[in-house]
């Protein structure tokens, strides 16, 4: 693949390490043992780039460190990101844990909270994102950590908006609300996370599709609403892209959703229409759901995907 034009930027204030086991049932109040387990370097912006890299579209992540899980953090990603820039603070890195139970079938998440960050570190980050990302995109997703204000992806998003950058957002709750005043170029809710900012059910497609676009009218360039199997919605004021996702045996959604961004915004900065960009999106999303643990989609495996990957327009 040709490299992009401009500078592609991914923070992530609170990256973590995670660990994932598979068990056979959980038992309250009694100890399981685990059938296989794994550890990979994790946080939302973090999984973003390593998607960028396996999809050979150059990018730099930002994420902020500390003590000893930090370290652990660095030598995981160690060849899984093109440049990562490290801000170092006190306090742990934190761990986030995933359980996959096998009989009946679930999956079980525990995010851990993340060190404080001070006002000079978080100024630190603003203007390293800024001088990063120039004119390019910036990909602006995961939780906070404590320190951060709820309005902090807004703040960001206006400066970025002032230098000609375009800013994509993956979060939720207050922190999307707040980003969505800002007016980013993209933002990537799941169908859920949508309902819970417009406090309404979306009980079908053309829910979806009408709530995507009374978002863009709010000055939102494009939305993404991910559907799990029943695929994604892609829409502009304008536009409206439905796509299929192919079936796989899912084994953990976690990064899922990221390898979707990853996809998207690898297709819109080389230029690609918005049909293929989704197509990219559902593809690399589906091939990260069939890997366990964190553990992203296999670029060998993405042509077959793409093949089974069907989006129209609306």
């Amino acid at each position: 693949m040709d490299a992009p034009a401009q500078a592609l930027i991914t923070l992530t204030l609170n990256p973590c390490v995670d660990v994932s086991y598979d068990v056979t049932r959980l038992i309250e109040d009694q100890k399981v043992h685990a059938n296989t387990n794994r550890i990979d370097p994790g946080g939302n912006g973090i999984n973003v780039a390593r998607a960028l890299k396996r999809l050979q579209t150059p990018a730099q992540a930002c994420a902020v460190l500390g003590g000893e899980i930090g370290d652990l953090f660095m030598r995981l990603v160690a060849g899984q990101i093109d440049q990562l820039h490290s801000v170092r603070i006190d306090g742990e890195t934190r761990i986030n844990v995933t359980l996959q139970q096998l009989q009946p079938r679930a999956q079980f998440e525990v995010s851990g909270i993340g060190p404080q960050l001070d006002a000079a570190t978080l100024q630190h980050i603003t203007d390293t994102v800024l001088r990063l990302t120039g004119s390019g995109y910036a990909v602006l997703t995961g939780s906070r950590m404590p320190g951060v204000p709820t309005d902090y992806y807004a703040v960001l998003i206006r400066k970025l908006r002032a230098q000609g950058a375009r800013a994509v957002v993956d979060a939720q709750g207050e922190m999307l609300e707040q980003a969505l005043i800002a007016k980013p170029f993209l933002i990537k809710p799941n169908r859920f996370e949508l309902e819970q900012f417009l406090r309404r059910s979306l009980p079908d497609q053309a829910a979806v599709v009408a709530a995507a676009q009374s978002v863009c009218a709010r000055g939102v360039h494009w939305v993404c609403v991910s559907l799990g199997s029943e695929g994604a919605v892609l829409a502009s004021a304008t536009e409206v892209y439905v796509g299929e996702a192919p079936a796989v045996s899912v084994v953990s959604t976690v990064g899922a959703g990221d390898s979707m961004v990853g996809g998207l915004i690898s297709g819109f900065a080389r230029g690609e229409a918005p049909a293929d960009a989704l197509r990219l999106a559902l593809a690399c999303g589906s091939g990260t759901a069939a890997q366990p643990g964190t553990e992203l989609f296999d670029p060998a495996a993405l042509p077959a995907l793409l093949a089974q990957t069907r989006v129209r327009a609306r």
